[in-house]
């Protein structure tokens, strides 16, 4: 039993794309396993929330027109649904590399996240969000892509908590590079975790012109984490 009195209940569990991954459910609230790691809950969701809405309100008042938003990693949707509230954004695309976890968006959670996948400025792609950051900085480069205004790094617990052994290239230089590079001029990332890691804000402040660290309390009374890092020309 867990402190919410609720044992969990495992709805499915599967081989996935990287890995072993599992839907799990504690009452009325859901879980998301991926190779042993815990990676996601329908009760942890106010500080993803609040890392999109924040970089929004600052490139909201930096950029006119509308907004383009790159978010990896699905969970439950709740980036992704705190992104289409705001009625500037034009685009959400959302790097997924599970397609299991966009039919749980579908079966199990489009009433946490109010049927986001269902909004036309919504595009799914199934994909291994590392790539996705390649492909997109290569056409940028190119003069052929688009820039976003926002990215969300929704694919870990942190640099040193991966979900995935390879996604450590997202949180060195090299992958905030490429993070930047995809990003607006004046375009903000935000990276979610769930704790402080300095290691990983030097490399923030190398490659970013600002960046910060911020808490938020979430359902369970423990806090959620993120950083937002700024691009701001001269």
């Amino acid at each position: 039993m867990t402190r919410s009195g609720y044992a969990a209940e495992v709805i499915e569990r599967l081989k996935g794309v990287e890995g072993e991954i599992q839907l799990q459910r504690r009452g009325r609230e859901y879980e998301i396993i991926y190779n042993g790691v815990f990676l996601m809950a329908t009760y942890n969701g106010a500080s993803e929330q609040e890392a999109v809405r924040e970089a929004l309100q600052i490139v909201s008042s930096r950029i006119a027109g509308p907004l383009n938003v790159l978010i990896g990693g699905l969970g439950v949707g709740y980036s992704l649904r705190e992104a289409l509230n705001c009625d500037r954004v034009g685009l959400v695309k959302v790097a997924e590399i599970e397609p299991v976890v966009i039919r749980w968006n579908r079966d199990y959670f489009s009433e946490v996240n109010n049927s986001a996948l269902q909004d036309p400025r919504t595009l799914v792609v199934e994909n291994d969000f590392r790539r996705v950051l390649e492909e997109d900085a290569a056409l940028v480069n190119k003069g052929r892509g688009i820039s976003y205004h926002v990215i969300m790094v929704d694919t870990d617990n942190g640099s040193s908590w991966l979900s995935l052994p390879a996604n450590s290239l997202i949180y060195n230089r090299e992958g905030l590079q490429l993070i930047k590079n995809c990003l607006h001029p004046y375009g903000a990332a935000c990276f979610w975790s769930a704790r402080r890691e300095e290691d990983f804000e030097v490399k923030l402040q190398e490659i970013f012109s600002r960046s910060s660290f911020r808490t938020v309390l979430e359902k369970t009374g423990r806090e959620g984490c993120y950083y937002l890092a700024e691009v701001c020309p001269g």
